[in-house]
């Protein structure tokens, strides 16, 4: 199990996996110390199972063949929980693999549970077991032990019978659209651009002021600058409770600022406390009359128990069609549609429409029942 070190030995293998109709990949990397990931090694196999180990650390190589086996059109390119993998294969060359596969998201749609782990999935469709020891490995270290060579190659010789597997149950089920629809966030370069300026909405939660807001939209998006000029974490500049109490508590000199429980003592009176207070004034420079409020902070909240219903109601139609219920709704989902019959969500479109939202509303207005009978949940339409 030699690491591909030079640009030659990683071109011809990349070569050999363009000739194959598809190539399973995973990678390894470090982001615990630093803002961007750090890429530590590349794993990839072949439908003969075959795999290919690379060392991205190397000296002198470059990863533009692989870079551009990502890119290429004739090649499926499978993954597991694709997300992050497709983060750092972005920022190597703003390239996202198409066409793609990402076998967590078909694991759901195919009725394997909410977020199935890769190791769950290689026990129950490849019949094989993982050896997790090398779970917590230091992939920047070298050299690597064969032990990790093997727990990382692992990671994509598995994958290929789980990815065959997968995909004759789509098309079994012809629910390959449902798929598509599901990867297209993970295939769009705007889920992997971070804008400061968006940084808010991850910790926007249930604020309901827009002046909380505004404030929050500054100070979140200077942390956000901050961490990328410094690559480190965004909480090495300024955890995350404390971003959430200045953004509603709003100081605005440094003795206010000081206050603050989640501020360490001193932090006030540093650089980093007078940026701090200069993006809370403009937060409160902003035109509130701009300031959008999250969907969950603008819902009436007043539909508690219908909520609890729908909930039931996804759990019986997920049972019965064999899908997880995380991929047809949120429960973000579930209150929109308690709340307005026309909520702008996937839900209430497309294939999510047909098999839930339709039986939601349906359940919101009377003309739906749900009863218990055998330990099982029925649903029955009323005249």
């Amino acid at each position: 199990m030699d690491l591909i070190s030079t640009t030659a030995a990683l071109e011809d293998a990349c070569t050999r996996l363009a000739a194959q109709p598809f190539v399973t990949v995973d990678t390894e990397f470090m982001r615990e110390t630093t803002y961007y990931p750090k890429l530590c090694l590349i794993q990839m196999a072949g439908p003969d199972g075959t795999g290919v180990l690379v060392d991205p650390l190397a000296k002198g190589i470059d990863l533009q063949p692989f870079i551009d086996l990502m890119a290429d059109e004739g090649v499926v390119k499978v993954f597991h929980s694709a997300r992050q993998d497709l983060e750092i294969i972005w920022l190597m060359g703003e390239v996202l693999p198409h066409p793609f596969f990402d076998t967590q998201v078909a694991a759901m749609v195919c009725g394997y549970g909410d977020s199935v782990s890769y190791e769950q999935l290689v026990n129950d469709v490849a019949k094989a077991k993982i050896d997790k020891s090398s779970r917590f490995t230091d992939w920047s270290r070298r050299p690597l032990s064969d032990a990790q060579l093997a727990y990382a190659l692992s990671d994509v010789t598995h994958l290929v019978k789980v990815y065959e597997k997968l995909a004759g149950e789509l098309l079994r089920t012809d629910r390959g659209a449902w798929l598509d629809e599901e990867m297209g966030v993970l295939i769009s370069p705007e889920t992997y651009r971070a804008d400061p300026a968006l940084a808010w909405r991850r910790l926007s939660g249930r604020m309901r002021k827009p002046r909380e807001i505004a404030v929050l939209m500054e100070v979140a998006a200077w942390r956000e600058r901050e961490a990328q000029a410094r690559n480190v974490p965004r909480g090495r500049i300024l955890k995350d409770e404390a971003v959430i109490d200045i953004a509603t508590a709003g100081p605005r000199s440094v003795e206010a600022l000081g206050r603050l429980r989640t501020i360490p003592a001193g932090f006030e009176r540093s650089r980093t406390g007078t940026e701090i207070l200069a993006a809370v004034e403009q937060g409160f420079a902003r035109d509130l009359s701009e300031i959008q409020l999250p969907e969950r902070a603008r819902r009436s909240g007043g539909n508690g128990a219908l909520v609890e219903l729908l909930k039931v109601l996804l759990k019986a139609v997920s049972e019965n069609e064999g899908v997880a219920p995380k991929i047809i709704a949120t429960v973000d989902d579930l209150e929109a549609v308690a709340d307005d019959d026309e909520a702008p969500i996937p839900l209430l479109q497309g294939w999510r429409r047909a098999l839930f939202g339709e039986k939601a509303l349906a359940l919101k207005h009377g003309r739906l029942a749900l009863s218990a009978e055998g330990g099982r949940i029925v649903v029955r339409a009323l005249d």
